[in-house]
């Protein structure tokens, strides 16, 4: 089942089930259940019951509504960096450009302390990075080298600590795409990998939730493309770190809960390896296979303009 958040000519903001090329609003269906969290808290056979309604409903046409951010403010948005093997291997191997070496020597030394690190490498992204998955990715007007890095996300169903890898895998609800957009020269100047992650913006999401029993991560393909040009082509199961693996070493730390959403991890072909950073007017696509695409503009961040428009009054 496809479950979306959006917008309608009205600008109410609703919950629905999405059908083929319509969706069905949830207050048409169960309004007891109220958001995404609490629906793929549910279970599977309330999934089931629900998109079996739904399918005898006409619902709305997708194109006359505005797709939003699934889940806007989960109480986590956590992820996992070099989790691909082609990842890492591009950055080992890749033309070694000042700001690149920057990266490969925090790398080296990060590895020499931990020649054999036990847990995955995490960080998270503040909430206020989440947007829609059409809406605009601003540029910082002072740091300009961004990144896009297409991602599939999964989605926790219910509370989790201290989990096995069994009861991990059982607590993935969910799955979307997300762009862990990447303030390169944040990233690589300091040692907290979150402040490189999470610019306003810098999380476009969506374009909806696919409900665990109708995804398959062993079949899902990660493809991104800048304005039409294919950058990213990997598969989720050569991930690393499977998601069981990856959200039972997160639930050692800290509770999980239903609506927390992790980011499993980029394939190939980010575009600091080769110096090709994002541009105003960029259009980012990011696909994952069964669960749909995200796609994004790169904008002036307004304060730029706001700015500009104020030093020009003042001249």
């Amino acid at each position: 089942m496809r479950i979306a958040r959006y917008t309608s000519t009205t600008d109410h903001e609703a919950v629905g089930v999405v059908v083929d090329d319509r969706v069905v609003a949830l207050d048409d269906l169960d309004p007891t259940l109220g958001d995404i969290p609490a629906i793929l808290a549910s279970g599977p056979e309330t999934w089931r019951a629900l998109n079996t309604a739904a399918e005898s409903h006409t619902g709305t046409a997708l194109v006359d509504v505005r797709l939003l951010a699934p889940i806007p403010r989960p109480s986590k948005f956590l992820a996992v960096g070099m989790n691909s093997a082609d990842h890492v291997d591009e950055a080992k191997n890749a033309e070694r450009s000042p700001a690149l070496l920057e990266m490969l020597k925090a790398h080296e030394l990060m590895q020499e302390a931990f020649p054999t690190p036990r847990f995955p490498m995490l960080f998270n992204k503040q909430l206020g990075s989440i947007t829609g998955p059409h809406d605009d990715i601003w540029r910082p007007f002072d740091c300009p080298e961004i990144d896009y890095e297409g991602e599939a996300a999964l989605v926790i169903g219910k509370p989790l600590r201290r989990a096995s890898e069994e009861e991990a895998a059982a607590a993935i609800a969910g799955w979307t795409v997300t762009n862990d957009v990447t303030v390169r020269e944040w990233q690589w100047n300091t040692s907290q990998i979150w402040l490189g992650k999470s610019f306003d913006t810098h999380a476009p999401t969506g374009p909806w939730v696919v409900t665990a029993d109708e995804f398959d991560p062993e079949q899902a393909i990660i493809r991104t493309w800048v304005n039409g040009q294919l950058r990213q082509d990997g598969r989720l199961a050569d991930q690393i770190l499977g998601p069981g693996k990856i959200v039972a070493a997160i639930s050692q730390l800290c509770s999980l809960e239903p609506g927390d959403i992790i980011a499993t991890g980029t394939p190939a072909g980010i575009g600091s390896i080769h110096g090709r950073y994002l541009q105003v007017g960029d259009r980012v696509r990011i696909e994952v296979s069964g669960i749909g695409a995200i796609e994004n503009e790169v904008a002036e961040e307004p304060l730029a303009r706001e700015a500009e428009v104020s030093n020009a009054a003042e001249a």
